[in-house]
């Protein structure tokens, strides 16, 4: 069974945490199970009836201290709680404002190792842009705390002037860090940059693509984001009738060559002979038969990854002009990777000419049909 993904939400109270969560829940596939871990000061559960109310499947709440100190020993057993009780596609994990993101990310990872149950999606830090004064400590162990922040989000910054916004950026910078950040829109950021793919999402074929195509215009809201992040879709399709597996000796090379301050996630789903090796080393060897060619999904999300299997079917290939053998027969076309590629802002033209030169996306042997289209 493929582990449980799980995203951290860090950020001092009342930067808007709970309310990027609840502008998240609309984006997902209606049968897409979240669960919540969270911890507040105090014995009054501040948040749980409007997360509860907001298609949440379960809340687990720590109460009265820091979930990164003395509560660090409660989050196995809250999260397999909420992993037997509820059986989610994900957990997001909320914390109060004092908890360092290391902390907790090395916990999660320790669980993970240890129990094969979990592993980290990302880490995402809330920063309200209205009253953040910047970080009180840039000392070495801060700078280390910061190195486990996947993604910061600049929220409320509708509310002051640009100007205060660029000393937010300037503060940031204080930590002498590449740290991908973007603004939020009164809450909320797509959740194609926020969430990595998992088995769960990748049976909704649009969210493969984060819900864009290039025949399919964004929605509203990411059409706002336009400025903030640029995507690119990749499709490789081959041609024959015998099944073929994408390059993946090509595919590590790409992985390992996208810096995380340009490259912010690369979503997959893919054919293969047999699995790639995630970034900690792991194999993945539940394939379906072995020898065979099986599904796996690909997740990179700020310089990390993992290749799992999966039972998910690719879709039916598009826009491929169809070819003829010597007899007049048209030769039969798969897809074998689909792929989202969620880069900063005007780093779209240079990967797509990358992705496009070859060595990077590609069929095992001859042949294979290459489409990158940037949907924004």
């Amino acid at each position: 069974m493929a582990p449980i993904p799980i995203t951290m939400v860090t950020g001092f109270l009342g930067s808007g945490k709970t309310t990027l969560i609840l502008n998240l829940i609309p984006q997902l596939p209606h049968t897409y199970k979240i669960a919540l871990l969270k911890n507040e000061f105090g014995d009054v559960a501040i948040d749980s009836q409007l997360a509860s109310s907001a298609a949440i499947s379960g809340v687990q709440e720590l109460l009265n201290g820091c979930i990164c100190c003395n509560l660090v020993g409660q989050l196995g057993d809250a999260l397999e709680s909420l992993r037997n009780d509820v059986a989610p596609d994900r957990i997001i994990i909320e914390t109060s404002g004092s908890a360092f993101p290391a902390t907790l990310a090395m916990e999660v990872n320790r669980l993970g190792r240890e129990t094969g149950n979990y592993v980290l999606d990302g880490v995402i830090v809330v920063i309200d842009v209205e009253n953040w004064k910047g970080y009180e400590d840039t000392s070495y162990t801060a700078k280390m705390q910061q190195k486990y922040t996947d993604l910061i989000v600049f929220n409320k910054w509708e509310l002051v002037g640009e100007q205060r916004y660029e000393d937010c950026l300037d503060r940031v910078g204080d930590l002498e860090l590449q740290i991908a950040n973007v603004k939020s829109e009164r809450g909320r950021v797509d959740q194609s940059l926020l969430l990595g793919l998992d088995s769960a999402l990748a049976k909704d074929g649009d969210s493969v693509h984060g819900g864009y195509s290039k025949d399919k215009k964004p929605h509203d809201h990411a059409a706002h984001h336009q400025t903030e992040v640029e995507v690119l879709s990749v499709n490789l399709v081959s041609e024959g009738d015998t099944p073929k597996s994408v390059n993946l000796d090509s595919l590590e090379t790409f992985l390992l060559s996208a810096p995380k301050d340009e490259v912010y996630r690369i979503k997959a789903v893919v054919s293969a002979s047999h699995p790639l090796a995630s970034s900690n080393g792991d194999v993945d060897e539940s394939v379906g038969q072995p020898g065979s060619i099986a599904t796996y999904i690909l997740n990179w999300a700020f310089g990390r990854w993992t290749f799992t299997y999966s039972n998910t079917s690719l879709p039916a290939p598009v826009n491929v002009a169809s070819s003829a053998t010597d007899s007049g027969v048209s030769k039969k076309h798969e897809t074998i990777l689909r792929m989202t590629v969620v880069l900063a802002r005007g780093e779209a033209s240079k990967w797509k000419s990358r992705i496009e030169k070859g060595g990077m996306v590609e069929q095992e042997g001859e042949g294979g049909f290459l489409m990158v289209d940037r949907v924004i």
